[in-house]
């Protein structure tokens, strides 16, 4: 059985994802200590967010991939986040003063803060928040079922979010990619030689002239000084196929840096 490490604590919606691969979970306190957890084999697989429909890329996650550790993504998950009203049972909503989540939740969830005219706080994780309203009526969280369940709490109201199309990508690291199922994707990360025109347009053009489709691109800063970036794809097709294995080839001889994130099933 695979021993799985998750971005904690337990009630998050990385703890949601976790629960979808397996039973034999380990929290970790931030993404880069999953991703250490997986290196150094105190666990097989982790799941750490990589990017959301809203908020965009989720930055540690990218550079930590780029820089600190030679993992591979073995699989992806997509879920709708639904954020939703925790309290304590019996409460009420005229009861309410204080609202408590993630910053990245309270931010997705300004329209029903305003309305109801609550007083917003951050927490260090839904979870944390919900955990920390216990036995206050006059104190609400903003979280996932997950943590209503695990504190013993009441989901009052569902679906507070701003946006009804939110959604996260998550990833489950290995030491190893998947093997081809004829539905895959494959992730990359380079950097051109310079930051000249035409520069990044050529490198796209690799994939235009093998009918490869882009599924993603995304630029981060390389660390290296303003102006110079990693470009991170993701693309149709695995590292195994023949025609991916040309565009990498291919990609190399133009790029001085290229790094293979793996090849995994595409969500569906």
């Amino acid at each position: 059985m695979p021993l799985i490490s998750f971005l904690g604590p337990k009630g998050t919606f990385t703890h949601e994802v976790a629960n979808m691969i397996g039973d034999d979970l380990i929290p970790y306190c931030t993404i880069p200590a999953v991703m250490e957890s997986v290196s150094a084999s105190e666990s097989t697989h982790g799941i750490v967010p990589i990017e959301n429909s809203i908020e965009g890329p989720v930055g540690i996650t990218l550079d930590s991939l780029a820089h600190k550790f030679d993992l591979k993504i073995f699989k992806e998950i997509v879920i709708p986040i639904n954020q939703n009203l925790i309290v304590n049972p019996g409460t009420s909503m005229e009861d309410i003063e204080d609202v408590y989540s993630h910053a990245q939740a309270i931010s997705q969830c300004q329209e029903f803060i305003e309305k109801h005219k609550i007083q917003p706080h951050y927490a260090i994780s839904t979870a944390n928040a919900a955990k920390n309203i216990i036995g206050f009526k006059n104190k609400a969280a903003i979280g996932n079922s997950k943590a209503a369940e695990l504190y013993n709490l009441e989901v009052l109201i569902s679906n507070i979010q701003d946006n009804d199309n939110n959604e996260t990508r998550f990833v489950v690291l290995s030491k190893e990619d998947h093997e081809p199922t004829g539905c895959d994707k494959t992730s990359i990360i380079f950097s051109i030689y310079e930051d000249k025109p035409g520069g990044l347009y050529k490198i796209l053009g690799i994939f235009q002239k093998n009918n490869i489709n882009l599924t993603k691109i995304e630029s981060r800063p390389s660390k290296k000084g303003l102006g110079k970036y990693l470009f991170f794809v993701d693309f149709n097709g695995h590292r195994k196929d023949d025609v991916v294995q040309d565009i990498i080839d291919e990609i190399k001889e133009n790029t001085y840096f290229l790094k293979v994130l793996g090849s995994y099933p595409e969500f569906r």
